[in-house]
């Protein structure tokens, strides 16, 4: 076997281990929470920093917690991971998605992504959470680049439905139920951390993006190739650049994760209860 693929192979064996002890049985769902949002996952009693998982980098962004939380939301166990690391941090894409591989080693089959982002499409409301109906990730490295990781899935994984329509057909009866518009789109994932330039967000809206952000995409991509079944939500946090009329700043971004923080939350609730 090819070294570099038993050294990711025996990582993510340990780290899985290692978490599997820590967490007081298997959870049902997972959820990655981005920028700001950490608050879903605030009450919950199990906190284990990744920094005491192996071979998991730390994250290094203000908004980000840096820790699995195990809790119960509408009678289902839901692991969160409260902050994310991401590629712009210096970390290889493999890094980046070993979290979500570990989950899924961890027997976890269901997987919520949120993020903050741009909006491209510009009748997307600030502060309003939209369903991921597909994403554009070929700005970024692939997470499966290298020798394929057999024990998570196959070589070629099939990517035509990475965001599942079973669950957004669920989530369309959840946003009627709290009185909410039911929005989606694509997402398109930028290396960052510069934000875009005005340039680059029209060439993103003639791809057919309507919102931008600096992770989530190649997540997904590990996920459904370790036959998660994925769902993603974005907070738009903001116009994107030359969209809006002033600089886009990270301040900008968390303060607006916290105006759409309790229909957020009341959104991923209902998320991990009905999926």
């Amino acid at each position: 076997m090819h070294t570099r693929l038993q050294e990711e192979s025996k990582k993510l064996t340990e780290a899985a281990a290692e978490l599997r002890k820590r967490l007081p049985g298997i959870p049902d769902v997972a959820v990655v929470l981005g920028t700001g949002l950490g608050g879903f996952a605030e009450q919950f009693p199990t906190v284990v920093p990744y920094t005491e998982i192996p071979w998991l980098v730390p994250s290094t962004v203000s908004g980000h917690r840096g820790a699995f939380a195990m809790g119960a939301v509408g009678g289902k166990k839901v692991l969160a991971m409260t902050g994310r690391v991401h590629y712009y941090e210096g970390y290889t894409a493999a890094e980046v998605v070993r979290p979500v591989r570990v989950m899924a080693m961890t027997g976890v089959k269901k997987l919520i992504l949120t993020n903050v982002s741009g909006g491209i499409d510009e009748t997307l409301p600030i502060g309003y959470p939209v369903m991921l109906s597909g994403h554009i990730a070929c700005l970024m490295p692939s997470p499966l680049r290298g020798r394929n990781v057999d024990e998570l899935g196959v070589r070629f994984p099939d990517m035509s439905e990475v965001y599942s329509r079973r669950i957004r057909n669920i989530a369309k009866e959840i946003y009627a139920d709290l009185g909410m518009e039911y929005r989606e789109g694509v997402y398109i994932q930028a290396p960052g951390p510069q934000y875009e330039t005005p340039e680059e967000i029209a060439a993103f809206r003639i791809w057919g993006a309507d919102m931008v952000g600096m992770s989530t995409a190649i997540e997904a991509i590990a996920a459904r190739h370790a036959g998660m079944e994925v769902a993603a939500v974005s907070l738009i946090s903001n116009p994107a650049a030359g969209i809006g009329k002033h600089e886009l700043n990270h301040e900008e971004v968390k303060a607006a994760a916290t105006v759409g923080a309790q229909r957020f939350n009341a959104l991923i609730a209902e998320l991990v209860r009905r999926i």
